[in-house]
């Protein structure tokens, strides 16, 4: 490793940085490039990509921070997010989640003791289409009305 990040990913980060007018717009995309090499974004892997494109590590964090779809800890190989906007709660989110919850024997936000799940309640999916919405690794599933039929499709 090389200052947090592996000298591959390192090198992807300076070449994306590369293809941006400035550095810091590299910053998410290249965010994206740590999360998906290692599932979500350590302390040092953010210092390493703020230090890759000049920025302070306050900077990325804070960008890191905003954006729910930045793992900032290590989660379970499923992570299921349920949607808790106005819509998704009056066609059933709540229920779901619960439901979720009690099925897999942990909390919101908890993920589960042999690291299968992780269930994560969200401000807004963008899929009122599709109300109760759901996202299984960042893709998005609904509407969905049985969390033992997810679960089972999951398993």
């Amino acid at each position: 490793m090389t200052a947090g990040l592996d000298p591959a990913l390192l090198s992807r980060v300076r070449e994306l940085a590369g293809r941006f007018p400035t550095k810091r717009a590299a910053l998410l995309p290249a965010l994206w490039e740590v999360q998906k090499s290692s599932g979500w974004i350590s302390p040092e892997a953010l210092s390493a990509v703020a230090g890759a494109l000049d920025l302070a590590p306050a900077d990325a964090a804070a960008v890191a921070s905003f954006y729910f779809l930045f793992a900032r800890a290590p989660g379970g190989a499923k992570v299921i997010d349920v949607c808790d906007s106005f819509v998704c709660l009056a066609n059933g989110g709540a229920e779901l989640l619960d439901e979720l919850c009690s099925r897999l024997g942990i909390s919101a936000g908890d993920t589960t003791a042999d690291g299968r799940f992780t269930v994560r309640r969200q401000e807004c999916l963008a899929a009122c289409h599709q109300a109760p919405a759901v996202q299984v690794n960042l893709e998005y599933r609904g509407p969905i009305t049985s969390a033992e039929a997810l679960l089972a499709e999951l398993a």
